[in-house]
């Protein structure tokens, strides 16, 4: 029900990924009427281009990989060949599903409104989208982000390839290069080396994953150069060349200039927010350095009615951040609820083979913010699960203040690290200490263990243990 005659809506969203979604949802369950306004498909990143169709492709090229590579002695398998088009064309199918159940579906079954065109504000308290005007209580913008070309000499000219564009190949590039090694660039690279690609990934920080614990960068390094691919850290791309066949890369590493060549080159330099044309000056709304919308900490603008969630505010660029916002901003915005963001317990995992997945404050953020914190890492051959696999590459890392012992952060290298690290994440954000959660229950023969294990190591040498001692 409209509150008042001045206003079209009690919320309007510019866009109809999670984070709109998730505040288009909250809104109406509290009797709020919505319009989403959309320019492209509905649905987002995550369930167009991002997390599920990059997952559904990793899953298959993993099983192929596994069945031409596992450790296990006395068994026999073989990888007999796939068909990348047929891949590609059973993740369109998928994602044409979901779209349906999880997003224009809901729409129809909560009664929000979706209008399809551009949108763009005509002044502070009006919306335009598809040549009608709107206006509303309160607005939410929530258009994601885009993936970051890096201004690379020649770079266009050449062509290149996204995370986006790089899921509708039907062929496997012969020769790779990635520039990039940080979540999406490790995940598209390992793919296609899954897939018979000769990979070279092409990092500018001194290590791959640099946001990550430096344990993660040195394991996942050397997993890769073990499974085929070049790993070069260091680097400054200088030019790309080439034509329809091939592309020539000219960097810098140390003091000496190399080059490589190579069918295909994928940038994946990360993403920026999606900000372009929506008349943001028009409504008095500022942007970062960075080009993000500034957001306060109850995620408002400095439009004291239009409030921004998700990846277009620069935060952590994660589905489940975008919808945690999203509802947050909606219950702000239309419930006066003066909630604010907390990513105090926040979970990072990247979908590598093996997973990489992480929570909280690494050991060099916590000495960042003052914290004298107390570090132990246990490698996976202390583990039973590991051991029964025939895989030991990886470890579990736990981040302690050292006074009390309270648990601030923890990374997992390891089959299922997505998983495990959940237990992490409820140590976090309820304040378990490493005697807590070394002392409850853990079940036995899993990743899991491994979490109670690295809290176990605080205080005694878990080498002298039986297999499933307490």
């Amino acid at each position: 029900m409209v509150r008042d005659k001045k206003h079209d809506y009690d919320l309007i969203v510019i866009g109809s990924g999670s984070a709109a979604f998730a505040a288009a949802i909250r809104a109406t369950e509290a009797g709020s009427t919505v319009a989403l306004m959309e320019s492209n498909v509905v649905g987002g990143t995550c369930v167009n281009v991002g997390c599920i169709p990059s997952k559904a492709m990793l899953a298959p090229a993993e099983a192929y990989f596994r069945a031409g590579h596992h450790p296990f002695v006395g068994v026999q398998t073989s990888a007999n060949g796939f068909d990348l088009g047929e891949m590609v064309d059973s993740k369109a199918e998928l994602l044409d599903q979901l779209r349906e159940e999880k997003y224009l579906g809901l729409a129809r079954e909560y009664g929000f409104t979706i209008c399809h065109g551009f949108a763009e504000f005509v002044d502070a308290d009006t919306i335009e989208c598809a040549g009608e005007r709107f206006r509303a209580r309160a607005y939410l913008i929530a258009t994601g982000a885009l993936p970051a070309v890096p201004p690379i000499e020649g770079l266009k000219e050449a062509g290149y390839l996204t995370s986006t564009t790089a899921l509708e190949l039907r062929e496997p590039p012969r020769e790779l290069a990635v520039i990039g090694a940080n979540a999406i660039g490790l995940e598209m690279g390992q793919l296609f080396m899954r897939l018979g690609s000769k990979v070279t990934f092409l990092e500018a920080m001194s290590r791959i994953t640099p946001l990550e614990e430096p344990e993660v960068s040195e394991t996942m390094h050397a997993i890769l150069q073990e499974e085929g691919t070049t790993v070069l850290t260091g680097v400054k791309i200088r030019s790309v060349r080439g034509d329809a066949e091939r592309r020539r890369l000219s960097f810098e590493k140390g003091r000496g200039h190399r080059e490589i060549t190579v069918d295909e080159v994928l940038v994946a330099t990360g993403r920026r927010p999606n900000t372009d044309g929506m008349g943001l000056e028009r409504a008095a709304i500022e942007l970062t350095e960075r080009g993000a919308i500034r957001v306060d900490e109850h995620l408002r603008t400095t439009n004291p009615h239009v409030w921004a969630a998700g990846d277009v505010t620069g935060h952590p660029q994660f589905v489940y951040v975008a919808a945690y916002e999203g509802n947050l901003a909606a219950r702000n915005a239309l419930e006066g609820a003066d909630m604010k963001v907390d990513f105090a317990a926040l979970p990072r995992v990247i979908f590598t083979g093996p997973t990489v997945a992480s929570a909280g404050l690494t050991d060099e953020q916590a000495n960042a913010q003052g914290i004298e914190c107390e570090c132990r890492v246990l490698p996976l051959s202390a583990l039973p699960r590991a051991l029964v696999n025939r895989d030991t590459r990886g470890f579990v890392k736990i981040v302690a203040e050292r006074k009390t012992g309270r648990i601030i952060g923890a990374t997992a290298v390891a089959d299922g690290a997505g998983d495990v690290i959940l237990a992490a994440v409820y140590a976090i954000q309820f304040g378990l200490t490493t005697d807590q959660v070394a002392s409850t229950w853990s079940p036995y023969l899993t990743f899991a263990e491994g979490f109670k294990l690295a809290a176990q190591t605080y205080t005694r040498d878990v080498s002298k243990l039986s297999c499933c001692a307490a």
